[in-house]
């Protein structure tokens, strides 16, 4: 056994070696995809991981710590009845505007509190497929015929890849029922009510906090109304979020005062948003893990850090890689990797059965923000790009990424990964193909 694993550091020592030796860089194209991964890598941190994930992170703490694995067993596990728990998970988009990533560590949570499989699937899925701003985005940019297919492909979607994917690992969710069926019903800690509450203000932190600008040309209506005013919106959830750590955690309310007031002299002495944000969670953090009346206000950020220190490692590899092969495209800026856009664009023409595959595989592979998937598909649109493999690239691409499948991995296993990764590739590549030919 020793030797097998020196063996196995010696052959990766030479790979490395290997890699680094025969480094092309006098090849442009390797420097401009280096020069891609270092500002796709930049960009997700500065505006992806403080805004979202962040968040993100205390919101699946909130359910590993404060929501009982009654609860989540009552309306995602053995107990719920199944229309009540695909239903719940294929809808859950509505409420989350999160992105293939952020949705992991919410994924995580549920899965780990006794979901079954084919309801956290669902919900992995439609969380980032089904936001109701993208698909707004979608109807108004790429037209309404666009907009509806991706709501109908992404719900059905969500339910149809839980279904198979339960019944593929029936007998591993048999054992799991059957365990879930004895689980005894254990009284909540504080009325759900309460705990809904704490979680629902976090969440409208994390919903209007990225809530997107409508296109150029809407200076009017309510979705521009709301991102014009989206940081008193954000604000106001903020002061919502502190009551309820004074109520709801029963934190002293001086402790939580003091964040809110350091939190906002922050935001007003700065322009940048992200700023009062770390403040704000770093406070939070800071008081529940020095509260000494409630175990569990500790325990929320304790499980928020264990979410955080399994996740982002592997985030931070597959934004590199995928920097690296695709290129960084966000903001108007496009810097090509080492694979160029012009072949995607050229291998995604028509509505072959190859096309609708190829714009499935590479959306499924290639990283997408919440929102930012719809300029790109118009841009691939304007370049020669069939409907069919647009909507097929719209149904794989918002909810899969590399370093989604990275995490996914390490959550559920290798074997599960692919299975999900294959459905959701071959079914957004045959409702393209279809949705091309109508």
């Amino acid at each position: 056994m020793e030797k097998n694993s020196e063996f196995k550091f010696l052959f990766w020592l030479i790979v490395a070696f290997l890699a680094i030796f025969f480094m092309p860089i006098w090849s442009p194209v390797f420097r401009e995809a280096i020069d891609a991964t270092l500002d796709l890598s930049k960009w997700y941190a500065r505006e992806h991981f403080i805004m979202c994930l962040l968040p993100a992170f205390l919101i699946a703490g909130v359910i590993s710590v404060f929501v009982s694995q009654g609860s989540v067993i009552k309306y995602f596990g053995a107990k719920a009845k199944k229309w009540v728990a695909y239903t719940v998970a294929a809808v859950s988009g509505t409420i989350l505007a999160v992105c293939s990533c952020t949705i992991l560590p919410l994924f995580s949570s549920i899965h780990k509190r006794g979901a079954g499989l084919g309801p956290a699937i669902a919900f992995l899925y439609s969380g980032p497929a089904i936001n109701i701003l993208a698909i707004i985005l979608t109807a108004k940019i790429l037209g309404a015929e666009m907009g509806v297919a991706r709501v109908i492909g992404a719900v059905s979607f969500s339910v149809v890849i839980g279904l198979i994917m339960a019944f593929i690992y029936r007998k591993e969710e048999r054992l799991k029922a059957k365990e879930q069926l004895n689980f005894p019903d254990v009284p909540e800690k504080r009325p759900m009510s309460l705990t809904a509450l704490h979680f629902f203000s976090l969440v409208l932190i994390l919903v209007f906090a990225n809530w997107g600008k409508p296109s150029a040309d809407v200076t009017s209506g309510t979705w521009y109304w709301i991102w014009a005013h989206k940081w008193f919106i954000t604000g106001f959830f903020s002061l919502v979020l502190a009551f309820s750590m004074t109520y709801v955690l029963k934190i002293a309310w001086w402790q939580v005062a003091g964040v809110v007031v350091v939190t906002g002299l922050s935001a007003l002495l700065t322009d940048s948003p992200m700023i009062p944000m770390v403040v704000g969670i770093a406070g939070v953090s800071l008081i529940s893990l020095l509260d000494k009346k409630d175990e569990d206000n500790r325990e929320w950020i304790l499980s928020t850090w264990g979410f955080t220190k399994q996740i982002v490692p592997l985030l931070a590899i597959g934004v590199v890689i995928a920097g690296f092969l695709l290129g960084s495209t966000h903001d108007g800026t496009t810097i090509r990797g080492v694979i160029p856009n012009q072949w995607i664009a050229s291998l995604v023409g028509g509505n072959s059965l190859f096309s609708n595959f190829f714009a499935s595989i590479v959306g499924a592979f290639m990283y997408f923000a919440t929102l930012t998937e719809v300029p790109i598909v118009q841009g691939l649109l304007s370049a020669g790009m069939g409907k069919g493999p647009a909507l097929a690239l719209l149904l794989a691409g918002p909810s899969l990424s590399l370093p989604n499948m990275l995490v996914i991995r390490g959550l559920i296993g290798t074997q599960k990964t692919i299975v999900y990764v294959v459905l959701v590739v071959v079914m957004a590549t045959f409702t393209g193909l279809i949705f091309g030919n109508i």
